[in-house]
Formats: C-alpha cells, sequence, structure tokens
C-alpha cells in the first residue's frame, strides 16, 4: 500500500584546483600546519605520480599539491597567481592567525569598495557591495586571495546555519526512526506459543524503518491459538502508528471476547474508527486454532483470501467475511471456520508478497506464490517462510516497495489418532 521512492539528485560540486609546488612535503607541511588545512589525499596514480590532496575546514573543496619536473611546461606556474579566493566572515581574526603562523601576506586587510559598471549610474552613488580583502602567497610563491565580502558573508551564514539545521533535523529523524523501529520489531511476536498439532512462523521485512504491516500470534485460552495478519493503509511513521493501535485494541479485547469472534471484531472496527483519520482502514485476518479439534475459524476483513494447501493437493481459500476495518461505524463481520488434517498447510500473506514486481513490471503473483509453497511443503514452517522471502526478493532484486509479511502454519501429526488422517477429536 505504497507508492515508489523518488530517486536522489545527483551530486555536482567542485572537487579541486591544481597547485604547482616545488617539493610536496614542504607544502603539504605549510597548508596543514600554517593554514590549518587538512591532508584529504596521498596516493600514486596509474603513472606513478604522487597526488596529494589538501583541503580548508569545510571540505567543499580540494586543493591538489603537483610537484612537476623541472624540465617541464608546468614548473613555470610554479610562483604565479592561482586565481583561487578564499572567503571567510572574518578577515581580520584570519589574517591575525595566520600571521600568527607565519604566512607571508602581501598587504594589510583593507577595505575595498566596487561600484556597478552600469554607465548610467553615476559615481557618487553608494557602492554595489563592499568587503574586506588582502592576500598571501605560500613558500612556493603561488598567490591566494582572501576576502569577505558583506553580501556573501552573509549568505555564507545562512547556509551554514542552514546546513548545520539540516544535518541536526537529519540525525534526529534518523535516531527517532530507529527508536520507532526497535519499538516495532518489539510489537511483532516475541515468543511463539507450543503446539502439539500445529508448526508455525510469521516474518515482516519492511520496505522502510517502520511500516503498516502486521502479524501476531496470541495465545487465547488452553490449547488455543490465534494467527492473525493485517495490512494498514499508506506507509512510514503513519501506518506504524496505526498499526500499533489496532494491535493495541486487539489485544486489549482479545483474551475476554474471543469466544464471540464477531462480536470482538465488531469492538476492534468501532475503536479503530473512533481513534483514527477519515481516510484510514486496515485490511485484517483474524483465525483461532483449535489445538485438539484441528479446527480454524477465521474472519477476513477485506483482505488477500489466505491459502490452504491440503495433503492431496487441493487448494482452497479463506475469503472475505467482511469488509475493511476502520471506514464504517455500520460494520457487520461473519465467521467461517475449516478443519485442518495433518499435512495441511495454510499461508497468510499481504500485498507486498504478491505484488512485488520484477524489472518488467511482472508481479510475483498468487500462482508464484503457490508453486512456491508445494515445492517446499515438506520444510518445516520457518523454513517454508524463509523460502518465499527468498523468491521475492529474487523477483524483484530492486528496492523494496512495499512491506512484505506472511505467516505459515502446517499441521502436523500431533496423537496416533491423527495419523488417520482425521481432524482430532478430543472427546474421543
Amino acid at each position: 500500500m505504497g507508492t515508489p521512492s523518488q530517486p536522489p539528485e545527483p551530486i555536482l560540486r567542485i572537487h579541486c584546483v591544481r597547485v604547482y609546488v616545488r617539493d610536496l612535503e614542504e607544502s603539504v607541511r605549510f597548508y596543514r600546519d600554517q593554514l590549518g588545512f587538512r591532508l584529504v589525499a596521498d596516493t600514486r596514480l596509474q603513472s606513478g605520480e604522487r597526488w596529494l590532496a589538501v583541503a580548508p575546514p569545510d571540505g567543499q573543496a580540494l586543493l591538489a599539491l603537483v610537484a612537476p619536473a623541472p624540465d617541464t611546461k608546468a614548473y613555470e606556474f610554479i610562483g604565479r597567481s592561482t586565481h583561487v579566493v578564499f572567503v571567510t566572515d572574518d578577515v581580520l581574526t584570519q589574517y591575525r592567525e595566520w600571521s600568527r603562523r607565519g604566512v607571508k601576506f602581501l598587504s594589510t586587510p583593507k577595505l575595498r569598495r566596487v561600484w556597478t559598471s552600469s554607465p548610467q549610474v553615476p559615481d557618487h552613488e553608494p557602492p554595489v557591495w563592499g568587503g574586506i580583502f588582502t592576500s598571501f602567497k605560500d613558500i612556493d610563491g603561488n598567490s591566494f586571495s582572501l576576502i569577505s565580502f558583506d553580501e556573501l558573508t552573509q549568505s555564507i551564514e545562512a547556509q551554514r546555519r542552514t546546513l548545520a539545521e539540516k544535518a541536526e533535523a537529519e540525525r534526529r529523524v534518523a535516531q527517532e526512526l530507529e527508536i520507532a523501529r526497535q519499538v516495532q520489531a518489539h510489537l511483532f511476536p516475541q515468543n511463539l506459543p507450543a503446539l502439539d498439532t500445529l508448526d508455525y512462523a510469521g516474518r515482516c521485512l519492511q520496505a522502510r524503518q517502520v511500516g503498516g504491516d502486521y502479524y501476531d500470534f496470541l495465545a487465547t485460552g488452553p490449547n488455543r491459538l490465534s494467527l492473525i495478519i493485517g495490512d494498514i493503509s499508506g506507509k512510514g511513521i503513519a501506518a506504524a502508528l496505526l498499526m500499533a493501535n489496532l494491535q493495541a485494541n486487539l489485544r486489549s479485547q482479545c483474551t475476554s471476547a474471543i469466544d464471540n469472534l464477531d462480536r470482538l471484531l465488531g469492538s476492534v472496527n468501532r475503536l479503530f474508527c473512533e481513534n483514527t483519520p477519515d481516510n484510514s482502514y486496515a485490511t485484517f485476518i483474524f483465525s483461532e486454532y483449535d489445538d485438539h479439534a484441528r479446527r480454524l475459524r477465521y474472519a477476513n476483513c477485506g483482505h488477500l483470501a489466505g491459502l490452504v494447501i491440503r495433503g492431496d493437493d487441493r487448494i482452497d481459500r479463506l475469503e472475505p467475511t467482511a469488509t475493511v476495518l476502520g471506514l464504517f461505524d455500520d460494520w457487520q463481520c461473519s465467521v467461517a471456520e475449516t478443519d485442518l488434517f495433518a499435512g495441511d498447510i495454510v499461508a497468510l500473506y499481504t500485498d507486498g508478497v504478491t505484488e512485488a514486481c520484477d524489472r518488467n513490471g511482472s508481479e510475483f503473483g498468487e500462482e508464484r506464490l503457490l508453486e512456491c509453497l508445494f515445492r517446499h511443503r515438506d520444510l518445516s514452517a520457518g523454513g517454508v517462510v524463509a523460502k518465499i522471502v527468498e523468491d521475492v526478493s529474487r523477483h524483484c532484486p530492486h528496492e523494496q516497495q512495499d512491506d512484505i509479511t506472511l505467516v505459515v502454519a502446517k499441521c502436523k501429526d500431533g496423537t496416533k489418532d491423527s495419523q488417520l488422517g482425521l481432524p482430532y477429536d478430543s472427546s474421543v
């Protein structure tokens, strides 16, 4: 129940500017010790040339230090103007600090005013902008400019604050999503009550850190277990919150009202309607297995039909018995039931399984799901779940677009009577 995410915009920025020097080691010490730059690269190219790069504190662009051989044309570029301009928000402070470290400046910082070049503007009009300017040389005589413009300084400060605020917001969001992921992970079943005649397992593989798919195993009485699966409309945090709301409503009422399943789900629907936005809903299957009678009763609330593969290869479906939860106050639900025999397999799943698409847009589909169930029917329930997830991931190797959730239960021999291929009746 989600939409594909948009691909991120490509990265594009200035990488490096070449500066020609005589001695790489001495130049690195100058840029590192006197200017406070960082050495970010020291490698050997395929040509055998050593490639060094330094960066100012913000690290957005690099200076690539190149030491050409004396007999090359590039050697003549040493000691010239690099046309590299460093911008700072406080030229005077930078000037004093670098001067203290021995950097040679060509002049003290001075105010430079630049007027508009338009001939229509009289000379006595105020300048378009102004700022502090100076220049300095490295140990090889390569010259650089150091400036601060009023408008540019403001822009730098605004950009710095924006980037810092964005980074902090992203950090908080990532931290909150991780906490939400951990909390939601504990909402899924942590313990599986043991049954004599049923082997069962479930798994939820979320498309994001958190999601709206839901499955649960609830012990609802002696020798009785509820197997539940649901799919909340939407994705992400909003869907996860609705899922938690639905689970809380269900668990709080399940034990006391399990004998009247239609009334239980009617109450859950009413609370879901009252506590969620008008357009929110959930598809849902609530089933309860009786370990003595080998009987499964269920209500399918607008969810995909559950699959029952019989020992003789027949396929039965747990079709919807009601509409979705959460949209209608006037809501009716009927309950159906089916007997299970040794060797029968029950599979409940969300649309993230069957609607997973390959690169050509072909869905995994119910047919592939059934084929996988038949092919691996001799495995444990957990093994079947793992094989289905593996097959879906192989069919859809690119980024997962929706939560993948499934529950598999296998009816097994629990008593000598069950070997007759009949449901076990505890009254016998």
